[in-house]
């Protein structure tokens, strides 16, 4: 990934992220993530216990929660994820980890988050 955040290995971040630019996670990121139009890369050693909606997502270290991506889901060989993956095109490398629920169909569902009245 050339451009965007970069998340750097001692960062940590307890809540929801939004962006629009690409994010890389070398840190460790619990709530929820949303990029709108970018991609979201988990590098190795970083970690995602999160929702993720991205155009994106790209699995190199560890992910838990449901992931959603407008276009394609990639988790490489040394990534784990453990979850929902839901998006158009998946790729699961040789030696990757995956365990939990794939839903692979032209326009993944993303659920909304509940609302409450005050």
């Amino acid at each position: 990934m050339q451009a965007g955040a970069h998340i750097g290995s001692s960062i940590r971040i307890k809540g929801d992220l939004t962006a629009n630019e690409d994010v890389t996670i070398a840190g460790h990121i619990e709530g929820t993530i949303k990029i709108e139009g970018h991609v979201v890369f988990v590098e190795p050693g970083g970690r995602v216990s999160a929702d993720v909606a991205a155009k994106g997502i790209v699995v190199c270290g560890t992910a838990k929660g449901k992931l959603t991506a407008v276009e394609r889901i990639e988790v490489r060989n040394s990534g784990v994820v453990e979850g929902e993956l839901a998006a158009p095109r998946i790729a699961i490398a040789d030696g990757a980890s995956i365990q939990g629920r794939v839903e692979m169909a032209k326009k993944p569902r993303v659920v909304a988050p509940k609302v409450t009245a005050a």
